[in-house]
């Protein structure tokens, strides 16, 4: 089926979304037809947002970007790209550290779903150390993030922490 439209899923957690991720999404969107960014509701890493907030927040962030949609789901990937035509998942890779766990994943979605591709993307040079946990780390300690996420997901951050405090 050559010259037909590709469809390609960025997954995570996205709690926060950072410069980094939106990175991988710019990129991506520029060599896929159809990106989904989809939200995973993965409560073993006890989220500080819902996974409502986080599709709101990726919404409000990435808008400029016509090919590009924000989705939730449960489950598993590969029956998540599976139900919404994606033959490609993006991952994002910053250390070697993340390379073996990615690697780790690729193999069993393959096994899963040999029709879906991972396709990996190296993070930018200056934003190889950027991790929602260590912003969010930041964010609770009450330091400025502003240079690791964008302004509006930076004032929800503030909110939510002093909410909590």
């Amino acid at each position: 089926m050559e010259g037909a439209a590709v469809t390609a899923l960025y997954p995570g957690t996205f709690d926060i979304l950072t410069h980094g991720h939106l990175d991988i999404i710019r990129r991506a969107a520029t060599l896929f037809d159809r990106l989904i960014v989809c939200v995973a509701q993965n409560e073993a890493k006890q989220p500080l947002f819902s996974p409502d907030e986080r599709v709101q927040m990726l919404r409000d962030t990435v808008s400029e970007l016509p090919n590009v949609e924000i989705m939730a789901f449960e489950g598993l990937t590969t029956a998540f790209a599976q139900s919404v035509g994606a033959s490609v998942i993006v991952r994002g890779l910053r250390a070697v550290s993340d390379f073996e766990y990615e690697l780790m994943m690729a193999l069993m979605n393959r096994q899963l779903a040999p029709g879906i591709e991972t396709v990996f993307l190296t993070a930018s040079s200056d934003q190889i150390f950027l991790s929602s946990t260590l912003v969010r780390e930041v964010g609770r300690l009450g330091g400025d993030i502003e240079s690791f996420v964008p302004r509006p997901v930076a004032e929800v951050l503030r909110r939510k922490l002093a909410a909590q405090a």
